[in-house]
């Protein structure tokens, strides 16, 4: 296809990595039940369709998200693509079951607010920060890549705006104990690309580059292309999206789903930045998990290059 048309930008980079979260955050709360091996054949196909990484699944109580209590059986049936296949683990009994079953990359996640600490780990921003440090060291000493997540960088449902100093503050906190890498969480899809920048700023100046970090918009307001092209801008070269714009929060009611990986790659094959995805292929596997859901995909580029099919 000779769309979109290539228009680069040398001032942004010229290459970005995608981290897929449509088989975890994008399916965790979804209320359809998918058989295990409708995910895996998931996994598969956006390993097919050039996505490198692939955020695989959760190993959080059952109780907690039962959509993906099947992580066990889940696993074993992907670890063996060639991506790499990072999963949540919320404590060290999370890394336990990781570690048994080979995974080689996992993730904690934080808050920067007390409200969404409560809700989501019936604890302090301090405390949760406490809880996840040995779980960090452990999986450093054997050998994984750890990635730390941050919710609420840019808006509580309870707390409303949340101060940069303190998302600035937390972050460090996960920096320090050890993450490889820091994604900065719209859970509620209220950022604007001027409080992007203004983050992303702060963060430099308090020692944390863009190298260490990635991305995660929800678009609840329409904003996620817009605060992705800002955050490209200021050097991130690391978002997250959802293949076929699935998911939300299951403790954020107002969260919409993610950013669409479809509309991402679309954006970014226009600006000539090199994914290594494949549109079409992704287009049709999003068509594909849509069907098995019962419903249609809501990503725009989805919409428009199926109906154009």
């Amino acid at each position: 296809m000779s769309l979109p048309m290539t228009v680069g930008d040398p001032s942004l980079p010229a290459q970005v990595r995608i981290h897929e979260v449509g088989a975890r955050d994008g399916l965790q709360n979804e209320k359809t039940a998918v058989p295990t091996d409708a995910k895996a054949e998931f996994v598969r196909r956006l390993a097919a369709a050039g996505l490198g990484t692939i955020e695989a699944t959760s190993f959080v109580h059952p109780k907690w998200v039962p959509q993906l209590a099947d992580a066990e059986d889940l696993f074993p049936l992907v670890r063996d693509l060639p991506v790499r296949l990072p999963v949540l683990v919320p404590n060290e009994r999370g890394l336990d079951r990781a570690l048994a079953l080979g995974a080689r990359e996992v993730a904690v996640f934080a808050s920067a607010t007390e409200s969404f600490a409560k809700a989501n780990l019936n604890r302090t921003v301090d405390e949760a920060l406490a809880m996840f440090a040995p779980t960090v060291t452990r999986a450093i000493e054997s050998g994984l890549k750890v990635r730390g997540y941050l919710s609420m960088c840019f808006g509580d449902p309870w707390e409303g705006a949340v101060p940069i100093e303190q998302v600035v503050r937390v972050t460090k906190a996960l920096a320090e104990m050890g993450c490889d890498e820091l994604s900065l969480g719209d859970t509620i899809g209220v950022a604007t690309p001027g409080h992007v920048q203004a983050l992303l700023t702060a963060l430099y100046e308090a020692g944390v580059p863009a190298s260490r970090l990635a991305v995660h918009f929800h678009d609840t307001y329409g904003q996620a292309l817009s605060n992705t092209l800002a955050a490209l801008r200021h050097g991130v070269t690391t978002v997250d999206a959802s293949a076929g714009g699935l998911g939300g929060c299951p403790y954020a009611k107002s969260a919409t789903g993610n950013l669409a990986t479809e509309d991402l790659v679309w954006m970014l094959d226009g600006l000539g930045i090199e994914t290594g995805v494949d549109l079409a292929a992704l287009t049709a596997t999003s068509v594909w998990m849509a069907e098995q859901l019962g419903r249609p995909s809501p990503s725009r580029t989805v919409r428009a290059l199926s109906h154009k099919e």
